[in-house]
């Protein structure tokens, strides 16, 4: 009998402890896919190209300056959230002014991005100064994009702040940047 109690509780221990060790693998699967992203791995920011709305002219984001911090916008023209998170952005950008603003999408079809630029009236806007799109598809895969859209906040001197997923404040960036 008192095998059978000592069997019985050295299978439950070894199960235990088999149960923790297969948890932590996922949790640690989950992490190491997490830090393959190469933003995590390389927290400045990236050299990659964008292809203005004149359809001719590039645009590298090696050439973007320090000493202001700078947001890169990923979006789509027809997405509804993505129309909702530049309003929001365009009532505030009074006290955004101080922070740079490059956005980028995937979009092929130059007629919605020009749309989308003109409906906004972005040109009104200084500190908007990039718009175009990413022809390389570098943004979705370097940022690990699942949402639009995606906006990363870098300081002054070209290191990640932050990766928002899906949407940000204005009051957000106001007190990230200053």
């Amino acid at each position: 009998m008192k095998n059978i109690v000592s069997l019985a509780v050295l299978t439950c221990l070894l199960s235990l402890s088999a149960y923790g060790q297969q948890k932590n693998d996922v949790k640690d699967s989950a992490a190491a896919k997490t830090d393959t992203l190469p933003y995590l791995k390389y927290p400045t920011l990236p050299a990659f190209n964008i292809l203005l709305r004149d359809s001719v002219t590039i645009f590298n984001t090696y050439n973007i300056p320090e000493g202001k911090p700078s947001v890169i916008i990923f979006f789509d023209p027809d997405c509804v959230h993505c129309k909702d998170e530049i309003k929001m952005l365009l009532s505030g950008m009074d006290s955004l002014k101080d922070i740079r603003f490059y956005m980028i999408t995937s979009v092929h079809n130059f007629r919605h991005i020009r749309r989308f630029y003109d409906d906004y009236h972005l040109g009104d806007y200084k500190n908007i100064e990039v718009f175009g799109r990413d022809y390389e598809y570098f943004f979705i895969t370097y940022y690990g994009v699942k949402f639009v859209p995606d906006l990363v906040l870098y300081d002054k001197h070209k290191n990640l702040i932050k990766l928002f997923e899906s949407r940000v404040t204005v009051e957000e960036l106001y007190k990230l940047t200053h």
